[in-house]
C-alpha cells in the first residue's frame, strides 16, 4: 500500500476511541480499563438516543416538506465517503480471529496504518451492513430456528467498500473467509489468537456475562438492541455449535466451555488449512506493530514503532465488564432524571411548588407535629405525676 492510498482512506470513528497505553498491572492500568469502559460503554446508548432522535426529526420533517433537502445533503455526504471508501474497490486485510483475541486493539492499529476497519463492535452503527446481516442471517436463523451458517449464505460484501471500510474485524466477518478469499484473492487475513484455549474462554465467557442483561432489557425499549439481540443469539448459536440460543428465553443458558472451546480451535485450525500461508498471519496482538507491519508491506520508516507510538490497547476484559454496566445504567438513570424532570413540572403547575420546596414543607410540618406531639406528651405524664403524688 503505498503513501497516496493511506491518504486517501478515511479514518473510521475508532480512532476516537480512548485507550489505555498504562504498563500492564499497574493501578492506572486498573482505573484506565475503567475508564475507558465507562467511556465506551456510554457512548453505545448515547448513539442510539441520537438516532431516535436523528429518525424523529426526520419524521417531523417529513411532514413539513423539509425532507426532500436534508435527503440530498444525505445522499452526496454518502457518495463522497463511498467514493473516498472504494479505493480500488477491494478488501484488504480481514480478521479471522474470534471474539477476545485482540481484535478490538487490532482494528485500532489497522486504522493507524490507514486501513479504515470495520469491527462488531460498531457494526450497528452501519445500518446498511447491520441490516443486510439482520434481514439475511441473524432474524432469520431465529424465524427458521436454525442456523445460517457461512456456507448456507454469502453476504455481499461491497457493502462494506460503500460504507468505506477496506477491513474488518471480529466475528461476524471472520467466519466469511473462503467466499471472501474467492472473491478477494488479493486479500490478507490475520488470524489473532490468545495464549491458549483455556485463557480465551475465561474473556469470552467474561465478555458474554456482561452483554447479555442489557440486550435482555434494552431490547424491550429501543429496536437498535433488539437486533443487537438477534446478533447475540446468533453468535452464541455459532460459537456453542447449539442453535438453543435462538429462541431460549432470558436469561440465555450459560456458555458451554467444551463447545465453545472446540469451535474456538476448529475455526482457527480450519483458517490454517484454507488461506495461503502467503496471505495468512497468525498473531498476538502481544507482538506489536513489527510484524504487522512486515506482513502488511508497510515501510518501516512508516510503521508506528519506528516513530515510538505504542500499540493500542484496548476492550480488556475489566473494561468490557465497565462498559456493559455504564451502557445500562447510563440510560436508566438518563431515563429517571427525565421523568423526575417531567414529574417536577407538572408538579409545580398543580401545587405552585417545586418538589423540593413542598419536601421542606412537609419536612417542617412534620417537625412541628412532632414537637407538638412531644410537648403534649411531656404534659400528661407530669399531669399522671401529679395526681400520684396528691
Amino acid at each position: 500500500m503505498n503513501d497516496q492510498q493511506q491518504q486517501q482512506q478515511p479514518k473510521t470513528k475508532m480512532s476516537t476511541i480512548y485507550l489505555n497505553q498504562n504498563a500492564g498491572g499497574s493501578w492506572s492500568e486498573f482505573f484506565g480499563d475503567i475508564y475507558s469502559g465507562i467511556a465506551v460503554g456510554i457512548g453505545h446508548p448515547k448513539w442510539i438516543v441520537e438516532k431516535a432522535i436523528d429518525q424523529g426529526v426526520k419524521a417531523i420533517s417529513s411532514l413539513t416538506g423539509m425532507a426532500s433537502s436534508s435527503s440530498s445533503a444525505d445522499s452526496s455526504s454518502n457518495n463522497s465517503s463511498i467514493d473516498n471508501g472504494k479505493l480500488d474497490g477491494s478488501l484488504k486485510v480481514i480478521g479471522v480471529g474470534y471474539g477476545r483475541t485482540g481484535t478490538y486493539s487490532l482494528a485500532l492499529a489497522l486504522d493507524e496504518l490507514g486501513f479504515p476497519t470495520l469491527h462488531t463492535q460498531h457494526l450497528y452503527e452501519n445500518q446498511k451492513i447491520f441490516t443486510h446481516f439482520v434481514d439475511n442471517i441473524f432474524y432469520k436463523s431465529i424465524q427458521q430456528d436454525e442456523v445460517i451458517t457461512p456456507d448456507m449464505y454469502t453476504p455481499d460484501f461491497d457493502l462494506l467498500l460503500d460504507g468505506g471500510f477496506t477491513a474488518t474485524m471480529d466475528l461476524p466477518f471472520a467466519l466469511y473467509y473462503t467466499q471472501i478469499h474467492e472473491i478477494y484473492p488479493d486479500c490478507k487475513f490475520i488470524l489473532t489468537v490468545r495464549e491458549n484455549s483455556e485463557v480465551w474462554f475465561r474473556s469470552w465467557d467474561v465478555l458474554t456475562k456482561s452483554i447479555t442483561q442489557p440486550a435482555q432489557y434494552g431490547s424491550f425499549f429501543f429496536t437498535h438492541v433488539n437486533r443487537l439481540n438477534y446478533y447475540m443469539r446468533w453468535l452464541f448459536s455459532i460459537v456453542n455449535s447449539d442453535k438453543t440460543y435462538l429462541n431460549a428465553p432470558f436469561p440465555l443458558p450459560p456458555q458451554n466451555k467444551a463447545r465453545s472451546i472446540s469451535s474456538y480451535e476448529a475455526h482457527n485450525q480450519k483458517v490454517r488449512n484454507s488461506i495461503p500461508s502467503s496471505h495468512l498471519l497468525e498473531y498476538n496482538v502481544r507482538e506489536g506493530w513489527e510484524p504487522l507491519c512486515s506482513f502488511l508491506e508497510i515501510p518501516e520508516a512508516n510503521c508506528p514503532s519506528t516513530h515510538g507510538i505504542p500499540f493500542p490497547k484496548s476492550n480488556s476484559a475489566r473494561a468490557v465488564t465497565w462498559q456493559a454496566y455504564s451502557s445500562f445504567i447510563g440510560p436508566l438513570v438518563l431515563t429517571v432524571f427525565i421523568l423526575f424532570s417531567v414529574f417536577s413540572l407538572v408538579f409545580r403547575k398543580v401545587t405552585g411548588m417545586s418538589v423540593i420546596s413542598w419536601c421542606l414543607f412537609v419536612k417542617a410540618k412534620f417537625m412541628h407535629w412532632t414537637n407538638e406531639s412531644l410537648k403534649e406528651r411531656t404534659k400528661r405524664n407530669k399531669n399522671k405525676m401529679g395526681m400520684k403524688m396528691d
